[in-house]
């Protein structure tokens, strides 16, 4: 853990503390039951190893995406997202996806990703390889799927900044995105996490 990340581990409950009213960082999002037109369980992703993830054996569980950085001020929520994935594991599945496109908080390859989740954080949910988020050309499909409406049913959203959390139900339908500034194990996230 290089001296900033040691610092920015440190300083992570005033770091929310101060962006409690960031209303950009603290937006959520619900579905009004809108199915999607495409399957969530259609997707595929490359994890930090280089293996191929295929979303279809998500099924039957809820799934929280977050898009990650090892370099920015909500890094600390790895640790939560670890608690979170420890406690509902049997129903719900966890998948970081590193990235760069946020003040550049993400330099490091898949390899010193992967060290830096295990090591500082111990994280045992799969961390995927590198990518993008922006919708571009280069955005990877899963958040294609997850910032294009025509694709999950309603939301157009995309992340506001690192660690932005979308949450799939069991039935692979898109139904919270949840903002930066709101922590993983908050009041509102579990909820929406327990709720049947």
């Amino acid at each position: 853990m290089t001296i900033r990340q040691q610092f920015l581990k440190t300083v992570y409950p005033i770091w929310m503390w101060l962006n409690k009213n960031n209303k950009r960082n603290n937006e959520v999002l619900r579905n009004k039951e809108v199915p999607p037109p495409v399957s969530f369980y259609s997707l595929k992703a490359v994890n930090g190893y280089g293996l191929l993830f295929d979303f279809s054996v998500l099924k039957g569980k809820k799934v929280m995406i977050v898009n990650t950085a090892s370099d920015c001020g909500y890094t600390g929520q790895y640790e939560e997202l670890e608690k979170i994935h420890r406690q509902y594991k049997d129903g719900l599945a966890i998948l970081a996806f590193p990235t760069n496109d946020f003040g550049g908080q993400e330099k490091g390859t898949d390899a010193e990703i992967a060290e830096f989740c295990s090591h500082n954080y111990h994280i045992s949910f799969p961390v995927m390889s590198k990518t993008t988020v922006h919708v571009s050309a280069e955005q990877t499909p899963v958040y294609h799927w997850l910032t294009n409406a025509l694709s999950n049913g309603w939301n157009s959203k995309a992340p506001s900044w690192n660690f932005a959390k979308y949450l799939i139900d069991e039935e692979g339908k898109l139904v919270n995105y949840f903002g930066p500034s709101i922590s993983p194990a908050s009041k509102q996230v579990i909820e929406a996490v327990e709720k049947s």
